[in-house]
């Protein structure tokens, strides 16, 4: 059976609305992909790093909750899991402070079985960091090895600004172990001054990669694929009650896409615009459901409703 493996941060939320918390829920970019593909019912695997403390048990207890695996997560007795406060404007974007430690870089670290059947998705400053470098960079050599879709999101935050050119050698190098790159304009914005798809793809990823999906958040999405160009709307959405983990649940519902396509790596050149729409539909789609909640990955119970969605 195809699964999915992923490896990032993992963090506890705390949603701050009008100076007061409102909730408090497991996050982290890659963590809740996998979250939403677990409510969807899609075998998946996590690795990551949570103390061994209150918090970091609520992860776990959360993780398993939402069919997550959590074999491969590295748990540390004399660290704490980190924290975040996620402050929402009236729009109910989100702007974040986060409370940290670093965990300490595994000399040998524990990775899963992956296959030609598997997708492998990483990004983030996780998926740049020196201290957690030779984790993600040994599951990543592994992931090609066996031929198994490695799908990059690029999550470059402002508050990382100062470090984008000494990080500039890793950043190519995940691009080069990327079969699919997702970024938005804000993360190439920041990384490159660039401010449309088509220069990011011509430019600054198309030699490493030959596929860029460029969100643009309410203007919809770009795709870049072997000769094929489209751009795509966003749902449009009644209420916006949170903006949180939306370009996460877009990664969850894009890799969705594949495993319903039956897409294996060999098939990404022969993908037709046609496939294409299909797999970004997907991606709208969840990330539509979690626009929608306090929450920060799809709906429980969302599987029949996107089944809805994608018969209608």
């Amino acid at each position: 059976m195809r699964k999915v493996i992923g490896i990032g941060e993992t963090i506890l939320d705390i949603i701050i609305r009008d100076g007061k918390p409102t909730g408090a829920v497991p996050g982290g970019s890659t963590f809740n992909t996998m979250v939403s593909l677990g409510r969807m019912g899609t075998p998946a695997v996590f690795l990551t790093d949570v103390g061994d403390d209150h918090v970091g048990r609520v992860i776990r207890d959360f993780m398993k909750d939402n069919g997550v695996d959590d074999t491969y997560v590295s748990v540390w007795a004399d660290k704490q899991s980190p924290v975040s406060l996620a402050f929402l404007d009236k729009d109910n974007n989100a702007q974040y402070e986060f409370y940290r430690e670093p965990f300490p870089a595994e000399r040998e670290p524990m990775l899963p079985e992956v296959t030609a059947e598997d997708i492998v998705v990483f990004g983030s400053y996780y998926g740049l960091d020196p201290l957690t470098r030779s984790r993600v960079s040994a599951l990543l050599s592994l992931a090609r090895e066996r031929g198994a879709i490695v799908v990059y999101d690029v999550n470059f935050r402002a508050n990382h600004k100062a470090e984008a050119v000494k990080l500039t050698g890793t950043l190519l190098e995940n691009m080069e172990y990327a079969d699919i790159i997702r970024g938005s304009n804000e993360d190439f914005g920041i990384l490159f001054g660039l401010s449309d798809g088509a220069s990011v793809y011509r430019q600054k990823t198309a030699f490493y990669c030959p596929r860029l999906v460029y969100t643009r958040g309410a203007e919809g999405v770009d795709l870049y694929a072997s000769g094929v160009e489209a751009h795509y709307p966003a749902q449009p959405l009644t209420e916006v009650v949170s903006t949180i983990g939306a370009g996460d649940s877009f990664n969850a519902g894009l890799i969705y896409g594949l495993l319903r396509s039956r897409v294996r790596r060999a098939d990404l050149d022969t993908l037709s615009p046609s496939d294409w729409d299909g797999i970004v539909r997907s991606a709208l789609a969840f990330a539509a459901s979690t626009c929608q909640s306090l929450e920060n990955y799809v709906a429980r119970g969302f599987l029949g409703a996107f089944d809805a969605i994608d018969n209608g």
